[in-house]
């Protein structure tokens, strides 16, 4: 058996090619894969299947062995698997970009593969968001995601905080991803500053992870809400988001109408490293 281990901004991932349909995994093969210390250690493991209409189907699961949920980075770095492998094989570098459209457990994406190991994915639209306080929002896009200003996401205890919000009444039974969002040093949340720095908790892996696209994708987004003003601008807005070690870009086109829990959002893409690491034989 082969799988092709990748990361995104250090979001790890197990991937298999299974359009020939000869991968099967519990979630107990998958608990045993992901784990750091006994078996290959991974945020989570997906499967790349035939879907007609479409380049590939994306499987995921989180490393607990749960799934039915879309992941951002995740979603990157399959379709880099998908273009290194029908270039040169796993680790093969395209010669241009490579444009590919799947579908993922949210419904289907798009993504361009380019040489650099950069990708750019459409992420779904987003709307129904949902103010909690002043200072919290709860969106989905794609997963389900707690968003919560701070002054400074370096000074959070991210493990406690998130998986005691992650475990609360009000996000059950499925629970729910924790970001944490502060701006960068020396600057304010505002809309004339969109950069922002994001930790976060994932539900699944149940620990902090170095990346999330969806989290980020989700809190790009809700700080936009966090700063709109009232405002009818509807041009397309763009942010830099800082996470644990890298660097990624969201923009999106918001639709404006009266306040935050009516906006809607779209032409949402998530652009960030997608690298292949080595190759796995079992």
């Amino acid at each position: 058996m082969e799988l092709y281990k990748y990361q995104g901004a250090g979001n790890d991932f197990l991937i298999g090619d299974n359009r020939e349909g000869g991968l099967n995994f519990s979630p107990e093969d998958v608990r045993r894969l992901c784990d750091r210390r006994y078996g290959v250690g991974a945020d989570g493991l997906m499967l790349m299947e035939n879907c007609p209409g479409k380049d590939f189907r994306m499987v995921y699961f989180n490393s607990d062995g749960s799934g039915g949920m879309m992941c951002g980075n995740g979603g990157r770095c399959i379709a880099a698997f998908a273009a290194d492998m029908s270039s040169a094989g796993a680790s093969g570098v395209p010669a241009g970009p490579v444009h590919l459209a799947f579908e993922a457990p949210d419904g289907p994406h798009e993504a361009f593969v380019l040489p650099d190991r950069t990708v750019r994915l459409r992420m779904k639209n987003v709307d129904g968001i949902r103010v909690i306080d002043g200072n919290s929002y709860f969106l989905d896009t794609g997963t389900r995601h707690y968003v919560q200003f701070v002054p400074d996401v370096d000074d959070c205890d991210i493990v406690t905080e998130g998986r005691r919000i992650r475990n609360l009444p009000e996000f059950a039974p499925d629970g729910t991803n924790v970001n944490f969002v502060s701006a960068f040093s020396g600057e304010d949340l505002s809309e004339s500053s969109r950069r922002i720095r994001v930790r976060t908790y994932e539900k699944g892996v149940e620990d902090e992870t170095f990346a999330c696209g969806t989290g980020i994708v989700a809190s790009a987004i809700a700080s936009y809400c966090h700063c709109y003003d009232g405002h009818k601008d509807e041009s397309p807005v763009g942010y830099s988001v800082q996470a644990k070690k890298d660097c990624l870009a969201v923009d999106f086109l918001p639709q404006l109408s009266g306040n935050e829990a009516n906006c809607r959002f779209t032409d949402v893409w998530l652009t960030g490293p997608a690298v292949y690491v080595a190759k796995i034989i079992l």
